[in-house]
């Protein structure tokens, strides 16, 4: 194509060079912006594919009844200091051949116990009496078998003919997955499962990755548009010396290329770098496995060509001043102001919101679909009310310093939104968070007391049996019998046969060991076993609001940071003259920090009320809505350091400043 000839590639390269140290350092802000989305955008997929790839590995525990079965499998789970411990018991069928099970070299034996690494580890740090699991490990569970590396799993081998194998086993609806009855399977493939809270955490690493590309996303856009000024006066010369709007369009296109590709080429070297890192947060119940972060060659590819497309294409978008009016630009005439329909727009958005989550409350990947447009809708109004701050501060300004702050955002609000965009958007995180409180809570039974579900009419016989295995293990403990809702069991027709083991959490877990096998199919449980997904979901969601703040809130400061740089540099013959013009560099930078301030405590504030109005029907669902005191400290912690870092980001280039009004002459440029 003529527009990307070789022509266009020496004038883009010799126009970059010919920038001198300040084109260079503008062309290195925009690379740095890009380097950073791509970082951590390929850090948000990863942990999207990488969740994925965890729940298909543990599919195979999730047996699919067979007509030509050859073995049986079940599940149960018992736990060990109050981490859960999942136990996979099978056998193989008279007469036939099962295949391994995942993470094995063969089908275990009768008596034969495979066991994950980290159980391997706690089996060999804990004394035979409050083991987990019975037995003496002859294998390792590999990769295949586990979630994650820390996870407690053990395989057990029968005969086809033991209780383990046989008995029914009660699901537990509090605890979806725990309890899988006898089920005679023809292989190990399994089903995912389909309830549960593993709904939740999808859920919530949608919600996180929207929260956290969209930020990204407008700080990559943003990188085409850093020191646009300077880029849009050299290329409307051009044009009306002769150039073509091909040739034009065919350099911008080219600078934007080598920038986003030299940034998003950075960005997955940092996105490998981080790979250690990321790998070992801890995501329901454990770290990562390094390889399921890595997403593949396809997907990284996919990921920089969109990154390169988006930057080329965001420096496109502001071609058409220069190539239809490039006079207006070179004599820097004044731009049309923004339009009062991307009020309307964002107006619209929200309505439509409202009224989607109230029709259809239920469909959540449809509300979030509809809440990531909410998200993005803030980068279309944002340089509208920009605009109007500026008219409104212009009007009434007293100072010099508020004159000047006033005309930059009327000028270029654009250039203005682009500054304080990041902290906008990361106070509609912080709102969207401070509805949230998830406390993990355990309303059934007591800590100290275990419990197994028995038929009333062998009450007695457990009671007997219980107290025989406890007294054998030298534990002193009440027996007795309730109706409490801890341990699963019959129905009416059924009690829970408790024991209550005083002295602490030892003495718990020699307890849980000597009752291991009491009911054939259950392990006893406590009260506080029975919420444990739940808590640890709770612990995740705080832990995951930590990371999507902290996240958003850096990604913030370096935007403003990297914007407020290259303002000054885009800017500098504007300053320069001001200098020049007897105005103190205290009142250029009085001016710098006001056109910042102002905007991001408007912005900052409708994007925190937009965060809330976004979250509210997410938390009704869950059945609660409120802005208690901890959200009320979020946010004020929140917008406490996002002034801090922007304040500290703009400060950086205040030395910038010095050095660009210094070195004006009679010809800045």
């Amino acid at each position: 194509m003529k527009a990307l000839d070789r022509t266009t590639w020496t004038l883009t390269w010799r126009l970059t060079r010919a920038g001198g140290r300040t084109g260079l350092l503008a062309t290195g802000l925009a690379v740095a912006a890009v380097a950073i989305s791509t970082a951590l955008l390929l850090v948000c997929v990863a942990g999207n594919l990488g969740f994925q790839q965890r729940a298909d590995r543990i599919d195979w525990r999730n047996p699919v009844k067979s007509a030509a079965p050859v073995a049986v499998e079940a599940v149960g789970t018992t736990f060990s200091g109050g981490t859960p411990v999942t136990v996979v018991d099978v056998a193989q069928l008279p007469g036939e051949k099962a295949p391994a099970p995942p993470g094995m070299t063969h089908f275990p034996e009768p008596g034969e116990v495979w066991v994950s690494p980290a159980l391997a580890d706690l089996l060999g740090r804990l004394p035979a009496d409050r083991h987990p699991v019975p037995g003496t490990p002859a294998g390792r569970l590999g990769r295949a078998a586990l979630a994650h590396p820390g996870e407690l799993v053990a395989v057990v081998g029968h005969k086809p003919t033991a209780a383990a194998v046989t008995a029914p086993r009660e699901d537990d609806p509090r605890r979806p997955g725990d309890t899988i009855t006898p089920t005679r399977v023809a292989d190990f493939t399994g089903k995912p499962v389909a309830d549960g809270i593993g709904e939740g955490y999808v859920a919530l690493m949608k919600v996180a990755t929207i929260l956290v590309v969209v930020p990204l996303l407008v700080l990559g856009a943003s990188s085409a548009r850093l020191s646009v000024s300077r880029r849009d006066e050299r290329l409307a010369a051009l044009r009306l010396i002769g150039a073509t709007p091909g040739r034009i369009a065919g350099m911008t296109a080219a600078e934007a290329a080598l920038t986003g590709a030299a940034g998003a080429l950075l960005g997955a070297a940092g996105y490998a770098l981080l790979l250690p890192a990321a790998a070992r947060v801890s995501v329901a119940g454990g770290s990562w496995y390094a390889a399921d972060l890595w997403v593949g060659l396809p997907v990284l590819l996919a990921v920089l060509a969109g990154i390169v497309a988006m930057v080329i294409g965001s420096a496109l978008i502001g071609l058409r001043q220069v190539v239809v009016g490039p006079l207006g630009v070179a004599r820097r005439s004044r731009p049309a102001r923004m339009s009062a329909v991307r009020a309307l727009v964002f107006v619209a958005v929200i309505l439509g919101y409202a009224q989607f989550t109230a029709d259809k409350k239920s469909d959540i990947n449809g509300v979030l679909a509809f809440f990531a447009v909410v998200f993005l809708a803030l980068s279309v109004i944002g340089p509208w009310v920009v605009g109007v701050l500026g008219r409104i501060i212009s009007a009434r300004a007293r100072q010099a310093a508020t004159l000047l702050a006033g005309r930059r955002l009327l000028d270029d609000p654009k250039g203005a939104w682009r500054t304080v965009s990041g902290l906008a958007l990361a106070g509609f995180v912080a709102g969207f968070f401070a509805l949230f409180g998830f406390v993990g809570s355990s309303p059934w039974g007591s800590p100290d007391t275990l419990a197994v579900a028995v038929p009333k009419s062998r009450e007695a016989v457990v009671q007997h049996k219980a107290r025989e295995r406890l007294e054998h293990a030298g534990i002193t403990a009440t027996v007795g019998s309730d109706t409490d809702w801890v341990a699963i069991g019959g129905g009416e027709n059924s009690v829970q046969v408790t024991a209550t083991v005083p002295g602490g959490t030892e003495n718990l877990e020699r307890a849980r060991t000597a009752l291991a096998s009491l009911v054939p199919g259950q392990y006893p449980v406590a009260g506080t076993d029975i919420d444990w997904s739940g808590k640890l979901f709770a612990q995740d969601f705080t832990t995951a609001t930590r990371v999507v703040l902290g996240v958003t809130f850096l990604t913030a400061i370096a935007s403003a940071g990297i914007t407020a740089a290259s303002s000054v540099l885009d800017r500098r013959r504007t300053y320069g003259l001001l200098r020049l013009a007897g105005t103190p560099l205290r009142v250029l930078d009085a001016a710098r920090r006001k056109e910042t301030l102002i905007p991001v405590a408007v912005l900052a504030g409708g994007s925190v009320l937009t965060g809330i109005f976004c979250a509210a029907p997410l938390t009704l669902a869950g059945g609660s809505s409120s802005l208690d005191a901890g959200g009320i400290a979020l946010l004020a912690v929140c917008f406490g350091l996002g002034i801090a870092g922007l304040m500290g980001a703009s400060a950086l280039s205040r030395p910038l400043l010095r050095a660009v009004t210094e070195r004006a002459g009679p010809s800045p440029e």
